[in-house]
């Protein structure tokens, strides 16, 4: 029988820049273990006893070198299952808004990163639950929505 974790976590970054809402996704490299090349969003998993939350900001700034600006935790969850592990992930989503103009510094783990338009980024994305997730952020945080207030972290 598969088991249930919820050791990762996942982060959403966009900026507005210009007149334009622009996500951020991290290109896996080619030698990855687990899904190469693939593109997506800043992607980890928990260490030791930390939260969801810190474990987002710890991924973030690892993976990016970001401090957000405004941080959400997103209604939604992506799940998926893992053949190796015999194991289903149930992974939270947050928002996390930087300022414009800022440029990635990449981990080990990605050799190229974009700044697409959510259309974009919904195309490049592989997992249905992640385009998902783009388009709750894009819906909700982005566009200013009340209900999203009730969601903000900082």
């Amino acid at each position: 029988m598969p088991e249930v974790q919820s050791t990762m976590i996942e982060v959403c970054v966009f900026r507005f820049q210009m007149d334009q809402t622009e996500y951020l996704l991290l290109k896996r490299r080619e030698d990855e273990k687990i899904y190469p090349g693939i593109w997506q969003y800043v992607t980890g998993s928990l260490e030791g006893k930390e939260t969801a939350v810190e474990g987002a900001l710890r991924e973030l700034s690892e993976e990016t070198g970001f401090r957000p600006s405004h941080f959400w935790t997103v209604p939604h969850v992506n799940a998926f299952y893992h053949v190796p592990n015999d194991c289903i992930y149930v992974v939270p989503l947050f928002a996390a808004q930087v300022e414009s103009g800022l440029t990635p510094r990449l981990s080990a783990e990605h050799t190229e990163f974009g700044w697409f338009t959510c259309q974009d980024a919904v195309q490049r994305l592989v997992w249905p639950g992640q385009k998902e997730g783009l388009i709750i952020v894009q819906e909700r945080m982005v566009s200013g929505e009340k209900p999203s207030q009730l969601l903000k972290i900082f």
